[in-house]
Order: structure tokens, then sequence, then C-alpha cells
């Protein structure tokens, strides 16, 4: 007997559309996040990132399991623990060395993305195929946190002063885990926020060439976000820029320097306009044979 395909309300026409064989018309869908945050399962397709980071989609995904020896998924209920196999090994080569470090059990894994990848209902414009991943900044005193734990721990936020310079939390071993997992070589880029790259840039020895893939970037002070390049048999992933030469530390004292002291507003400047919603047909056409795999 066929298994039911589980989707999740409010995506009930795409779920009955895809019991009698097949997606809506092209045009007539839901936006894209409604289509993929309803599934729950993994496509059951050989493992393949499609299109770029935000806008794309993943077949083949693996789920981060809850638990690891040095690791736990967090915030469960979002079933954000999924991500393209050289993702789960990154994590778990990262999370086997922050165990080695003073006071850090492993790692809190946030975010990596959703089973079929997709644009997501809340809280990213990216993580959108299985190659990015949000690392906590809390460092783990316990790794059996049950699941209403994990629902209601917060990490910790290691920014001052607006993300100009890095507080009392800060410590060593945050700089020596970020370190590694900018040499790993699967590592395309690291958000973090200004002031924590500040602190990097003051505090690196050696060779200073992974700095340059350090990105200052709002918001991220309680977590660091890992990007991953695309894999080197993905034919149709999308790598994003290299980051520009040198070790971005003048940037990041820019960064720095106009949040003391932020530029004017600009008279009459324009408000933003509200992003439009990605559709399916903004996605690749490969994307649409993720959603309707059963």
């Amino acid at each position: 007997m066929k298994q039911a395909r589980r989707c999740s309300w409010p995506a009930v026409a795409l779920c009955a559309a895809l019991a009698l064989g097949g997606l809506p018309a092209a045009g007539q869908e839901p936006a894209a996040k409604t289509l993929f945050a309803s599934q729950t399962t993994a496509a059951p397709l050989p493992a393949q990132p499609y299109g770029s980071y935000a806008r794309g989609c993943l077949a083949g995904a693996q789920q981060l399991p809850e638990t690891g020896p040095h690791w736990q998924a967090m915030r469960l209920g979002r079933n954000r623990n999924w991500g393209h196999p050289i993702t789960l090994d990154f994590i778990r080569d990262l999370a086997g060395f922050a165990a080695r470090q003073p006071g850090w059990k492993g790692l809190y894994i946030g975010d990596i993305s959703q089973p079929r990848g997709g644009p997501m209902a809340s809280g990213h414009a990216s993580h959108q195929m299985g190659l990015d991943v949000d690392i906590w900044m809390l460092p783990p005193q316990r790794l059996d946190l049950s699941r209403s734990a994990r629902e209601n721990i917060s990490s910790q936020s290691m920014r001052r002063a607006n993300g100009a310079y890095v507080n009392a939390h800060w410590g060593a071993s945050h700089h020596a885990i970020i370190e590694a997992a900018a040499k790993d070589p699967r590592v395309a880029r690291i958000f973090i926020f200004p002031g924590a790259k500040l602190q990097m840039c003051k505090d690196a020895t050696g060779n200073r060439d992974w700095l340059r893939k350090l990105r200052p970037w709002w918001g991220h002070h309680a977590h660091f976000h890992v990007r991953l390049a695309c894999p080197k048999d993905a034919q149709g992933c999308e790598n994003q820029p290299a980051p520009p030469a040198g070790d971005g530390c003048a940037e990041a004292a820019q960064w720095q320097a106009d949040i003391l002291n932020p530029p004017p507003p600009r008279p009459n400047a324009a408000k933003p306009k509200p992003k439009r919603a990605l559709q399916l047909a903004d996605l690749p056409a490969s994307c649409r044979a993720v959603l309707a795999a059963p």
C-alpha cells in the first residue's frame, strides 16, 4: 500500500493536488514558502542542491539526529534540522572539535534547512539548499536537553555597543571554534557580527588567510552562520562569489565606525519596497520535481 504523503496546514490545496498525482498548474500555486514549509519528509532522490542559497531547494536531504555524541539540534518543532550530507559531516567534525574546548560539551545546532529546502515561512532568506547552518554561541554545558527545553532555551549574545565590540561572554574558545570552521575547505564564508570579526582580527596569529571568510553581518551575535560551498559534483548548484581578497579587517573596522557613528539619514529617502514572496517559478525547474517526489 502506498504511504500517504504527510503535509501540514495551510497547504491543503497542495496536499490534495499531490494526492492526485501532481502539483497545481504554474501560476496557481501558493507562495513557494508555503509549498516547501508544508513538506515534512525529504525528497527520496539522490542528494542534490539546486539553485542558489536564497533561491533553491534540496533533493535527498538527510536529517541531523536530534542528539549526537557532541551536539544537540535545537528548536525541533521547526523541523529545520535537514541538510545535504556534506553539511551533516561538517557539523559532526566541528562539534567534535568544540567538545575539546574548555567549558564546551560540543555544539548547539540551530536551523539548517527544511526537509526539501526551499524558502522558509519565517526567519531566513537563505538556508534553501541544505548548505547553511546556524551554530549557537552558547557553550553547551549538557547534551541531554529534552525536546521541551530545546524549544525554550535561548542562545547567548556576544555583542556590546550594538555589535561594535564583543562582550564579556566572548572567549578564546569562541575564537578557536570559528577559526576551525573557517579553515575547513568545505566552508565558503561565515557570517558574524562586526565586533567579533574585529576581535578575531586582533587576536589572530600566524596565517591569517582564513579571516577572509568571516563576513560582518547584522543579527549574527548569538549564533554564527556557516555557509558551505557547493559540492564539486553538484551541477545545479550556484556558488556565491568568493569574498574580496585580503583579510577583510579594514571592512569590519568600517562597519564598527558606522555603528558607533551612524551616518545621517538621507533626506527624502524612499522607503524600501516590501519584497515579493518567491513563487515556485522563481526557483530552478528541478525544484518542482523535488516537491512532487513521493
